[in-house]
């Protein structure tokens, strides 16, 4: 497996092409969900929340207002629409397709896992196709260590690969505490 400065440049080459490409496919759907949010609640489409990324330097992620109260906003968030706008945050160097997702500045301070900054945060990840945002907290961090300490190409394309029908089965229920060992033997 090649070292880390080996594939970054091959990482990044693969997060370009693959962001920009999506951000041209996804126009449509981008414009169709800003509108949407725009004409069905007051303020604007996107929200900016300050993370912490590569190295501990402070970015504002963006994201679709996405408020879990409405029908549009349950819709957005089951589906992972809201996260579309990350994409640009992609582009612009401060995220990854695949990654640790970013801490905010409060969680990044008390993470004693110090290697997760040491990647650039990502859209999707290890957690993301592991069971979905219903994984507690400590099993995200220690999919998020892993993909900070093991991340290679051939890792985030199988991380990808599994993200598109992860997305679109959507949010699943959180998983109860006795399903928790056969979600960590899948990854096995």
């Amino acid at each position: 497996m090649p070292d880390r400065q080996t594939v970054a440049p091959a990482k990044r080459a693969l997060d370009l092409l693959g962001a920009l490409t999506l951000l041209i496919l996804l126009s449509p759907l981008l414009l169709a969900v800003g509108a949407t949010v725009r004409v069905s609640r007051p303020g604007p489409a996107l929200v900016r929340r300050r993370r912490v990324g590569l190295g501990g330097t402070p970015f504002d992620m963006l994201a679709f207002q996405a408020s879990p109260s409405t029908p549009l906003g349950r819709r957005l968030r089951h589906h992972f629409l809201d996260q579309l706008p990350q994409l640009v945050n992609v582009v612009r160097g401060e995220m990854s397709l695949v990654g640790p997702r970013p801490l905010s500045p409060q969680k990044a301070a008390t993470c004693p896992d110090r290697a997760r900054m040491a990647v650039r945060p990502g859209i999707t990840g290890l957690w993301q196709i592991s069971g979905r945002s219903g994984l507690p907290w400590e099993e995200m961090a220690i999919l998020d260590l892993h993909y900070a300490q093991e991340c290679w190409l051939g890792l985030d394309l199988m991380i990808l690969l599994r993200t598109v029908p992860a997305c679109v089965r959507g949010r699943g229920p959180r998983i109860a505490p006795d399903h928790r060992e056969h979600s960590r033997a899948r990854l096995a």
